[in-house]
């Protein structure tokens, strides 16, 4: 049996979403909770109006949700610890026989951070598998699904700082984790980027996760995370991970196609240089829900997601307050493709 990850563009069944619940994700305020849960909610809804919706959400949260979400969404109660289900949840897979499973990676709080707890979201991955009524794939690689983009062909772009972490995968070499990634999700080329954005890589990130910087809309094309500006240190991480890719080929063999999509113009707030990127956005059936920060660059970064995705109707909320948490659209949600 060979397993592979479609692209995020094939057809779901559904998407995912965890409930805020607790600690810095929900806020130390009953104004910083409000602001948490409309977020979380407006990305549901937005989504439900592509495809289902299911949330999981902690039993203490069981009559709180159904306030802000779309009536139509579907709740799933389990105890949990933090609300980014794309990095606590499983990586859907399928293969050519029609089986459809799911990869349970090892989850330990991004590197075993010490500001994170995470013995409830690692039976996330399972529980949310059992309730797809997916063949459980288990891995040992401690990952996440933000550590992770494909292009469903067998090309999977990487970053060295999360798969080689110590903190996650110590004494592995790039080549055990190729092999754990081509028997879990199908990858025949992974292509491994040095680094992610700066601020994704200080104490509150995750070292680097793939998902806001690169991403494959489709076979042969990467839209990168285009810092402009040179008085942000995105800026040379842009310039190293333009050169890597430049000189990439896919599963294919083929060269990548470089779409440049711009950073937003603000470069701080009050935490410090920001790693705001339209990268981090998720497709849905027929759509995109894409990150937008009240900035002039908004309308460029549409413009460019609807071109990359023709077809697909491009619905932009405001993420400052998932950035300000620690993510973004993509790192809240996780798809479920369509059975074989």
């Amino acid at each position: 049996m060979t397993w592979r990850m479609p692209h995020e563009g094939d057809r779901h069944e559904c998407l995912w979403l965890a409930w805020p619940t607790q600690g810095y994700t929900l806020g130390d305020t009953a104004e910083d909770a409000e602001t948490a849960r409309r977020t979380w909610a407006a990305v549901a809804n937005a989504a439900a109006g592509f495809e289902p919706v299911r949330v999981v959400v902690h039993p203490r949260d069981a009559a709180v949700a159904p306030r802000y979400l779309d009536p139509q969404i579907e709740l799933f109660e389990r105890e949990i610890d933090d609300a980014w289900i794309r990095d606590t949840g499983p990586t859907f897979v399928r293969d050519d026989a029609g089986s459809f499973g799911a990869v349970t990676w090892v989850f330990n709080g991004w590197g075993q951070q010490d500001w994170a707890t995470w013995d409830l979201d690692a039976q996330v991955g399972p529980a949310v598998a059992a309730w797809a009524g997916a063949e459980r794939v288990d891995s040992t690689l401690v990952n996440e699904g933000g550590g992770i983009h494909v292009d469903g062909l067998g090309t999977v772009l990487v970053t060295e700082t999360v798969q080689l972490d110590p903190g996650r995968n110590p004494g592995l070499s790039r080549a055990d984790v190729e092999a754990e990634l081509a028997r879990t999700i199908g990858a025949t080329d992974v292509i491994w980027l040095p680094r992610g954005l700066t601020r994704d890589s200080d104490t509150y990130g995750t070292r680097g996760h793939v998902d806001i910087v690169a991403t494959i809309p489709s076979p042969g094309r990467v839209l990168l995370h285009d810092q402009r500006d040179a008085a942000h240190p995105d800026h040379a991480v842009t310039a190293e991970i333009r050169s890597v890719l430049s000189a990439a080929r896919d599963a294919r063999g083929q060269p990548f196609e470089i779409v440049d999509l711009p950073a937003p113009s603000v470069l701080k707030d009050d935490g410090g240089f920001v790693d705001f990127s339209y990268v981090n956005h998720v497709l849905v059936n027929g759509g995109v829900v894409a990150c937008a920060f009240d900035d002039p660059r908004d309308a460029d970064a549409v413009a460019i997601l609807r071109d990359a995705y023709p077809g697909r109707e491009v619905v932009a909320l405001d993420a400052r307050p998932l950035f300000e948490r620690g993510g973004g659209i993509h790192c809240i949600t996780q798809q479920q493709p369509a059975r074989p």
